[in-house]
């Protein structure tokens, strides 16, 4: 029987690959990926020995089925996902895939851990998830803007540290703008913001800014942003989102 494991990498270095997501990769007759995230990983494929099969953007269902069905032919199957393949990676969809075959041809399946943008982006920045935190894509290509929306305001209104998925993109510049629009009827025009690029890799870039003004900074599609909550400060260059320990000790 063969099996599809999927793969989050993290960043894409080998350094923040955890050794299970290094052997899946080895191990795998078969090699499914994002050409992006295939060149990322590529001083683990052996090319002349594995069957690498890498696809353009926008092509996530083809690459959920070509994975799938050469793991139904028998072949251990390797997909190659960024960051966390269970956060906007490709878990979901190849478990999807797999479940609509009958029970007779399923492969099986395994989803192995890695490094999620969010949390790559968030060490850069020092520590601004240390309290309850929520992850919103602001993509609209799958979900429409209306439920992103509300999403943006619940998450406003409950105070959450809010990280911010697809920020912007050449064809889709106005989401992030609403998206700051909404968050400051919730939150303070000074509550920090920060934006981290290419989080994990040589070229990373980050800076801190403010609610009122983020958007004027450099944001691409390969950025995360971090929005504080009512406690989140900066502090030297860190930013900070207190957990309550102090609270905690002054009250004993």
């Amino acid at each position: 029987m063969g099996k599809v494991t999927v793969v989050g990498i993290g960043p894409g270095n080998d350094d923040e690959m955890t050794p299970k997501a290094t052997a899946a990769i080895r191990g795998a007759e078969v090699v499914v990926g994002y050409h992006t995230y295939l060149k990322l990983a590529e001083s683990l494929l052996k090319r002349g020995e594995q069957e690498i099969i890498g696809t353009g953007m926008k092509q996530e269902i083809e690459r959920a089925q070509a994975a799938v069905e050469a793991a139904a032919a028998g072949k251990s199957v390797a997909v190659v996902s960024g960051g966390d393949a269970g956060v906007y990676g490709m878990a979901g969809l190849i478990l999807e895939q797999i479940l609509k075959l009958t029970e007779d041809r399923r492969p099986l399946f395994e989803t192995v851990a890695g490094i999620s943008a969010v949390n790559a982006a968030a060490a850069a920045l020092g520590a601004p998830l240390m309290h309850d935190y929520a992850t919103i894509s602001l993509s609209d290509l799958l979900t429409p803007w209306e439920t992103i929306e509300r999403r943006l305001r619940a998450a406003g209104l409950g105070d959450f540290v809010i990280a911010l998925y697809n920020p912007q993109s050449h064809s889709r510049r106005e989401n992030i703008k609403k998206a700051q629009y909404i968050l400051q009827q919730y939150k303070s025009q000074y509550t920090p913001v920060g934006i981290v690029t290419d989080a994990g890799r040589p070229n990373e870039k980050k800076v801190i800014a403010s609610l009122q003004d983020f958007t004027q900074e450099e944001i691409t599609m390969s950025s995360l942003v971090i929005v504080g909550n009512s406690q989140t400060y900066v502090r030297e260059g860190y930013m900070i989102t207190p957990r309550g320990y102090e609270n905690k000790e002054a009250a004993s």
